[in-house]
């Protein structure tokens, strides 16, 4: 007998998780299927973020940051370490510790809210007043039918066909995230924010990487100001050999390790590493889920189409997360997962695509909102900018992370903010300060007027609302 629900989603990473427990909330009878398995073998929820993505990087980041700090910063601040050993086993244990509280804590939430959970793969099997989809786990069969679906299904790895992943050697995000020793060699190909990331780690670790990008710009999604400064430091300060413009050739594995034959500015070349990280993007994960059965498809690239409110062309059915337009990035997911659970119960919820940060969080962090200086030169948009350097502040002097600056832009005749990019500590942070700005229509003096906490990073913020007027006190 078929499972009858109000609302069914497809996915349970950040996105559909999230969906799943506003629509429970709104008193909608929910179902969320996600087929998601830990190294046992059970149900994990989070998806690819809290499994394998944004969650185990980031506490591998913060352990590689300790580590380089002891290693190179304490003495500075008169403390001095000898001895000092890298636990690498324990450092992943703690990485693993953290993704298993919480993706309980997503089960706990399931729980709490009364969301059904039903583990394996879903497909749709038939539209109609209700769409009836097929959970497959293994040889075990299940059906159910729901009014409203939300598809949540997220995106995987990119892959590259000369480099193909086996996680051994050759590896993509999980197996970055996992390797037993730290390589001596590390190639990685893609200078995007996983390869950046995890670049970060091992080199910090010990290893020496190498990072080949395609494109011949860096960072070509961020204003050219704040890429040019984030290359700057961490080529020269965090010594990263990172490479652009590159053709990769080849990929083999020989009795030494991994060679790479590839060829950029500078003619052909070829390295050899221990371990190689593919780190080239990701794509829409829609295949599977028999989107013809109700007359769905998707575009060129993988991606189902949507209207502004997630709404596919089928009747009743969302599509949230990394299977739409916009950022594959995990907190659009969450809001996406709350626009389309809360336009089911006739709310009129939104999301603005125009204000969704950004982040990379190396070291120093990177992150913006709203438009570059390149992309209002190509619009044709008058503006003001202004930025301010973390060396110029005290609270990034007492931190000892002073390098990078805030810059602010402004639209030429109505101040209003366009956008905020930042390179410097606590990026991730500050960034929310602009996104609330913009939400709210400020301008850069509605943030000049406002008394911002001293000493504190966030003076920098204001400080470059200042200069959008030429008028820095500190500088």
């Amino acid at each position: 007998m078929s499972l009858s629900f109000d609302v069914a989603v497809i996915g349970g990473g950040p996105g559909g998780y999230i969906a799943a427990i506003r629509a429970a909330q709104l008193g909608f009878n929910t179902v969320c299927i996600d087929d998601w398995k830990n190294a046992k073998g059970k149900p994990s929820l989070g998806g690819t973020c809290v499994n394998v993505g944004c969650i185990p990087s980031k506490a591998l980041l913060e352990s590689s940051e300790n580590y380089e700090r002891v290693l190179h910063k304490f003495a500075d601040h008169g403390i001095v370490a000898k001895s000092v050993e890298l636990d690498l086993g324990k450092m992943l244990a703690r990485k693993d510790k953290i993704v298993d509280q919480l993706t309980a804590g997503v089960a706990y939430l399931f729980k709490k809210n009364k969301v059904t959970l039903m583990s394996g793969h879903g497909q749709f099997v038939a539209g109609g007043e209700s769409y009836q989809i097929e959970v497959v786990e293994g040889d075990k069969r299940e059906s159910l039918s729901a009014r409203h679906v939300i598809i949540a299904t997220g995106s995987v790895p990119r892959a590259l066909p000369i480099a193909p992943v086996d996680n051994k050697s050759i590896l993509d995000n999980v197996g970055a995230l996992s390797m037993s020793e730290v390589p001596k060699r590390l190639g990685v190909i893609g200078a995007g924010v996983i390869g950046l990331e995890m670049g970060s780690v091992w080199q910090r670790l010990g290893s020496q990487v190498a990072i080949l990008e395609a494109m011949p710009e860096f960072l070509p999604a961020a204003d050219e100001q704040v890429a040019a400064e984030a290359f700057k430091i961490l080529t020269k300060t965090q010594k990263l050999d990172i490479r652009l413009g590159v053709n990769i050739k080849s990929v083999s594995t020989t009795a030494g390790g991994i060679k790479v034959i590839f060829a950029d500015k500078s003619g052909d070349a070829e390295m050899e590493v221990d371990k190689l990280i593919v780190a080239v993007g990701r794509a829409p994960n829609t295949a599977g889920l028999n989107l013809e059965a109700i007359g769905l498809k998707t575009d060129s690239r993988g991606f189902i189409e949507v209207n502004e409110h997630c709404k596919t062309q089928a009747p009743n059915v969302y599509a949230i997360g990394d299977v739409v337009r916009g950022p594959m990035l995990a907190h659009k997911a969450f809001e996406e997962g709350v626009v389309a659970a809360e336009r089911i119960a006739g709310q009129a919820s939104h999301l603005d695509l125009l204000t969704v940060p950004w982040v990379i969080y190396t070291a120093p962090e990177v992150a913006w909102v709203g438009q570059s200086e390149q992309q209002l030169k190509a619009a044709g948009i008058e503006y003001r900018s202004g930025s301010f350097p973390f060396s110029a502040n005290g609270r990034a002097k007492g931190l000892g992370e002073t390098g990078g600056f805030v810059k602010m832009i402004a639209d030429a005749k109505t101040d209003r903010i366009l956008g905020v990019h930042i390179v410097g500590p606590f990026a991730s942070e500050l960034i929310s300060e602009a996104v609330v700005a913009m939400e709210f229509c400020a301008t850069s003096e509605d943030i000049a007027l406002i008394i911002h906490a001293h000493p504190s990073l966030s003076e920098v913020f204001h400080e470059a609302a200042l200069a959008v007027d030429k008028r820095s006190l500190h500088i």
